[in-house]
């Protein structure tokens, strides 16, 4: 009969699995992200067939439990072989009489079950199963101790609903560890193993046998009010859930333990500042933003934020979603031009309305402020973040050439160089915060580039992408308060008390708006915006991530922090940094021709059209003109005023001839004729005095 009994079971022929065998073998249900010093950042459910918590020592887990468990499933447990004789007698009399009232399964033999779930099937009920059973308990307790046992029994018996080992019971039941049971959880978790899905009040009520007090009504009237609040319920099983989204970018396995290179307190940090930040923004129609930090020199993710966790779309990652650029890929055009010795950063460019020729028609920049400057150099440029003079360096160096320079690091840019033309200058590309993060990185690291990395040594070698000379000029610019001021003012959320390099963006009505920055050791990167692509009320790259950007960057450096010193093909000359070999000679005067006298804005053949979205007492058009010191505007035979500076034109539907008149003699300088599409702007009486539509305030 022992034969047969043995047929086919592992169990009877084969070896039993030691304690750490099987505890690989039961692995939790669960794997943990660990931040970089082996705290646990995240708990992510792996396997949903089962609910098993991380596998606790017997030491761990609460003594009450262990008794009551003994007391009442197997009161002879450190007596016995693996199987009770006299309670397997006395459940054959029981049976004999039909009371059938207790089983004589001790815990040994339930654990065969838990290893061997075909032992504990109804297939395998009777006199043969219980044989088969009780072989595989003697195997057991020749190969484990009773602790062992004990340990295994409690990780591994089946609770209630799906909870399956004692970790996993007392967090969905109780939201807390095994460690940190009361008596009464731990005498209610005792009541379940006999029979895991009873009534509650018959569970309470086996809880109140087990404490041995059933004449105290008050202890059981605890008991049952205990069970009704906890087992009918939701889980409350409480999950590590700083870093979902980071979470979602791994390939975890159950049971697994993967140590990061993040910090949890810095995470939780840039979690909480991002959403003190955007609670502040709600009545600007902003919801959504996003935080990246990186170690400069090892490319290590130290806080990796991908949306606030109360946002309705909250599961979207903002560090890898797709977003337009704005002015962020400023930087890179500069340097671009520095490196290829077209500019340096003393270099004067233009400031005023450009009309750039397009496949698709004219294409007109215009500054944030819709304001010009006039003429102002690269430093004033880039800091303050001007359109008109960065259009003109792409124009310069050539669209071509800059899409390969952003290619070469990192940006996902999913289209060619023609596709975006020169609008690429103004952040027409869609980015993702990790890559643009990684980029300014670069900047930081003299124009070495290296992937981010989310996990311990895996830092790759540096490369070099932009010469080490025009990376730190440009740092040295976007650290520039006094020239970022022309845009930002001298005091904003842009300025450290330490040294640091920053640069904002905002995309197309205002959709997205970002801010990316850099100290010599860190990076750091924010998006603000809305997931689902609805604009922004009045929020840009400086009121919306940038305070976000100021108070990590605080978090993160407690000690004043010098400026990086320049590389040796840097030379410094009159208060500006040059490229060796690009600085003017000492004591030349630098002579500037006078601007032969043309309409530079509208250009002939100019088709504009009226905006149907905006009031047409808000529309303006800016007539502007290159050497027009001494010029008049005249707009369809009518003088407007004088054409030294660009002026603010209320349109009028229809044809028009624009002249530009010497003031002097009245002799046309330049003239073009342009048209103006879409619903008139101003009443018919403007049309017969345009001087009157016409805004005569410097812009």
């Amino acid at each position: 009969m022992a034969a047969a009994a043995c047929a086919g079971l592992s169990a009877c022929g084969g070896s039993v699995p030691d304690l750490a065998q099987i505890q690989r073998q039961h692995p939790s249900s669960s794997a943990w992200l660990l931040d970089r010093h082996g705290a646990v950042m995240q708990e992510v459910r792996v396997d949903f067939s089962r609910r098993q918590g991380a596998w606790q020592r017997l030491n761990t887990i609460s003594p009450t439990l262990q008794q009551a468990v003994v007391n009442f499933e197997d009161k002879r447990f450190a007596d016995h072989g693996g199987v009770d004789g006299r309670a397997l007698v006395h459940a054959l009399w029981q049976n004999l009489k039909g009371e059938n009232r207790r089983g004589a399964s001790t815990l040994t033999m339930q654990l065969a079950g838990f290893l061997q779930p075909e032992l504990a099937s109804g297939a395998h009920k009777g006199v043969l199963g219980k044989l088969r059973q009780m072989i595989a308990a003697w195997q057991i307790e020749s190969a484990l101790n009773k602790p062992q046992i004990l340990e295994a029994y409690l990780n591994l018996a089946p609770f209630r609903g799906e909870a399956r080992g004692v970790a996993a019971a007392s967090a969905m039941l109780f939201g807390k560890g095994a460690s940190a049971l009361t008596r009464d959880e731990a005498l209610l978790l005792a009541a379940l193993l006999p029979a895991p899905q009873a009534p509650v009040d018959r569970v309470a009520a086996r809880a109140c046998r087990y404490a041995g007090e059933a004449a105290d009504s008050d202890a059981c009237e605890r008991l049952r009010r205990l069970a009704r609040l906890a087992l009918p319920g939701q889980s409350t099983w409480a999950m590590a859930e700083a870093a979902p989204h980071l979470a979602a970018q791994l390939q975890l396995a159950a049971g697994a333990r993967i140590r990061t290179t993040l910090d949890l307190s810095l995470q939780r940090r840039a979690t909480a500042i991002l959403e003190s930040r955007l609670s502040q923004l709600v009545s600007e129609d902003v919801e959504d933003g996003a935080a990246l930090v990186l170690d400069n020199a090892s490319g290590e993710v130290l806080a990796y934020v991908g949306s606030r966790r109360s946002a309705r779309q909250h599961q979207v990652d903002g560090v890898q979603a797709l977003r337009q650029a704005g002015s962020t890929l400023k930087p890179f055009l500069y340097s671009l031009a520095i490196e290829q010795q077209i500019l340096t950063a003393a270099s004067w460019l233009d400031d005023s309305p450009v009309a750039v020729t397009t496949p698709s028609g004219q294409y007109v920049p215009q500054n944030y402020d819709r304001q010009f400057k006039g003429r102002v150099s690269v430093r004033t440029a880039l800091a303050g973040s001007l359109n008109v003079p960065a259009v003109r360096t792409l124009l310069l160096t050539g669209v071509e050439p800059f899409h390969q320079r952003l290619l070469r690091l990192g940006l996902p840019l999913v289209q060619d160089a023609d596709f975006y033309g020169y609008a690429l200058a103004l952040g027409a590309p869609e980015v993702s915060l990790w890559s643009l993060a990684n980029a300014y990185r670069t900047l930081a690291n003299g124009g070495r580039f290296s992937p981010p990395t989310l996990l311990p040594g895996q830092s790759e070698l540096l490369g070099q992408v932009i010469d080490p000379a025009a990376a730190f000029i440009v740092a040295d610019i976007l650290a520039d308060r006094a020239a970022r001021s022309v845009t930002f003012g001298l005091e904003s959320p842009l300025a450290t008390p330490f040294w640091s390099a920053v640069k904002t963006g905002t995309s197309k009505d205002m959709r997205d708006n970002w801010c990316v920055g850099f100290s010599r050791r860190y990076t750091v990167g924010v998006w603000v915006g809305n997931f689902d692509g609805r604009p922004m009320r009045g929020v840009s790259g400086v009121t919306g991530a940038a305070p976000v950007w100021l108070e990590l960057m605080q978090t993160l450096h407690t000690q004043p922090e010098a400026a990086p010193e320049p590389p040796s093909q840097v030379r410094r000359q009159n208060g500006e940094w040059f490229v060796e070999g690009t600085a003017p000679s000492s004591g030349r005067t630098v002579k500037v021709a006078a601007a032969e006298a043309r309409i530079s804005y509208p250009g002939e053949g100019a088709i504009l059209a009226l905006d149907p979205d905006m009031p047409p007492a808000m529309q303006r058009v800016f007539l502007a003109a290159t050497g027009g010191t001494a010029a008049m505007w005249m707009l369809d035979g009518k003088l407007l005023g004088h054409a030294d500076q660009p002026l603010a034109w209320s349109p009028v539907a229809g044809k028009h001839e624009l002249k530009l008149l010497a003031r002097s003699s009245g002799q046309v300088l330049d003239s073009v004729q342009f048209q103006v599409r879409g619903r008139n702007a101003v009443s018919s009486r403007a049309r017969e005095h345009p001087g009157r539509a016409a805004d005569q305030s410097r812009s």
